[in-house]
């Protein structure tokens, strides 16, 4: 087996565990003895054990004599500091690790290289750069999270012939299996955006009521509060934030938040007060304007497109995003194309 063959295995660990580590970065690690694994692990939740603990404390009692003779395999540069748990270099050197195999560097200034340091000035043999462009790719969230900004996801379906919907009416474009992928991109989101127009028009519920997981915060741009008070949006079901600026008293699921809708950094104001609030990891989700917007701000990180082969002929043009193309999938004559933004 090869270096590429364990890292892979490391970074298919990591992802895992989805946004349950919320602004801790995603990390697999695989410990391994003449060709075997003895241990794996990954960062599963926010304050728990990093990866590397996981794999460690994996290891089979017949196995432990074999750990200081193994080679760590992990994703991402093991910490050097103490935070919420002890640094992982401390873990490696007490078990006498001799070699370490990591995919990329950690982009925390904290941390940054200095692990790797510290390992190589204690006799650790250390190899970097292991398939590390699907390293940092793993991490991207974590690295817009260290900005004090939500990692920030785009959707929308689009029909045929370009356009995304007509003007006062309810469209549905996409076929049910690209509504389970949007749901499950819902699942892995903490919250979910939309403008105040598709919140009156759809009246949606954005939830994930057809992929298992936890339903993201609701948020609804409505800066006059023109979305009736009968809709889904304010039945207390699931938290719903609702940026404003009108003045309105806040209650248990249902939030107003208000802030300057004229001010040239809106998007960027928009996305600091949703970091805060707990939102890590955004999907937006429409409309039209809405998307446009954040699209504009240049601050979207990734973009999840819908072709569908429907045609509207007349209707709202869809968005247009310049990225690249890191995925395809077919859904039964829906083909869904993700992108990424490579300028953040």
């Amino acid at each position: 087996m090869t270096d590429e063959f364990y890292i892979r295995r490391c970074l298919c660990l990591a992802k895992l565990a989805h946004q349950k580590v919320k602004t801790n970065p995603q990390v697999g690690a695989v410990l391994v003895y003449k060709d075997r694994i003895i241990g794996e692990g990954y960062h599963q939740i926010y304050g728990g054990p990093h990866a590397e603990v996981n794999a460690i404390n994996s290891v089979a009692p017949d196995d432990k004599a074999l750990i200081k003779d193994a080679t760590l395999y992990v994703s991402l540069e093991p910490c050097c500091i103490h935070g919420k748990t002890p640094a992982c270099s401390d873990l490696i050197l007490k078990h006498g690790i001799k070699k370490v195999v990591i995919s990329c560097t950690d982009p925390n200034p904290k941390v940054s290289g200095n692990s790797l340091a510290l390992l190589k000035q204690k006799g650790v043999n250390i190899t970097n750069g292991v398939l590390e462009e699907e390293g940092l790719r793993l991490i991207k969230p974590f690295k817009t999270q260290l900005k004090g900004l939500p990692y920030l996801s785009l959707k929308w379906a689009k029909s045929k012939d370009h356009y995304i919907g007509r003007k006062d009416q309810s469209v549905w474009l996409s076929n049910e299996l690209s509504k389970v992928y949007a749901h499950k991109l819902r699942s892995i989101n903490d919250g979910i955006l939309i403008g105040a127009t598709t919140a009156v028009q759809d009246n949606p519920q954005l939830n994930t009521r057809k992929h298992p997981g936890s339903s993201p915060t609701r948020i609804v741009i409505d800066r006059s509060l023109k979305t009736p008070n009968t809709h889904h949006l304010y039945d207390g079901k699931m938290p719903t934030i609702f940026i404003t600026d009108q003045k309105r008293d806040s209650s248990e699921n249902l939030r107003f938040i208000s802030i300057d809708f004229e001010a040239k950094d809106f998007i960027n104001q928009l996305l600091k007060v949703l970091f805060k609030a707990g939102i890590y990891r955004l999907l937006i989700e429409g409309g039209a304007t809405t998307l446009r917007h954040f699209i504009r701000s240049g601050h979207w990180d990734e973009a999840h497109i819908i072709q569908t082969n429907k045609l509207l002929t007349t209707g709202i043009k869809s968005p247009l995003v310049h990225g690249t193309l890191e995925e395809k999938i077919d859904l039964n004559q829906d083909e869904i194309f993700k992108l990424i933004n490579k300028d953040v």
